[in-house]
């Protein structure tokens, strides 16, 4: 029951979002993944790490495809999810936690990046 009532309240939430929350929602779960994947690799578990380096590529290409190239920054923005997708394959090829860090870095400074604009937006 408690698992059914979680995944209403999720699928409600994912609904009623906005596109920037559901942005947000995306560099959250890719950092959830990529995390569960850290964890994986200091286990030893390398199916696992592999499943959730795997997801955070997916999220990374979906933020990628879904990028407005009317604007001049996408370019850039397409440039940085290139370069950490890239990480993502060479971590989950190599199961490297510092490669897989350093994508993780880079996931939390464009997730932040989202945090400081969606701050700005909701002021205008």
């Amino acid at each position: 029951m408690a698992i059914n009532a979680a995944s209403t309240y999720q699928n409600n939430a994912i609904k009623t979002a906005s596109p920037a929350e559901l942005t947000l929602s995306l560099y959250e779960g890719a950092i959830k993944f990529s995390n569960m994947a850290l964890m994986a690799i200091e286990s030893s578990d390398t199916e696992k790490c592999h499943i959730n380096i795997v997801k955070a590529e997916n999220i990374i290409m979906e933020l990628r495809y879904t990028l407005d190239h009317k604007y001049p920054v996408a370019k850039e923005f397409e440039k940085v999810y290139d370069y950490i997708y890239r990480c993502l394959v060479d971590a989950n090829v190599k199961k490297e936690k510092e490669i897989l860090e350093e994508a993780l870095s880079y996931i939390r400074e464009m997730r932040d990046t989202w945090k400081e604009v969606m701050k700005v937006a909701k002021a205008q």
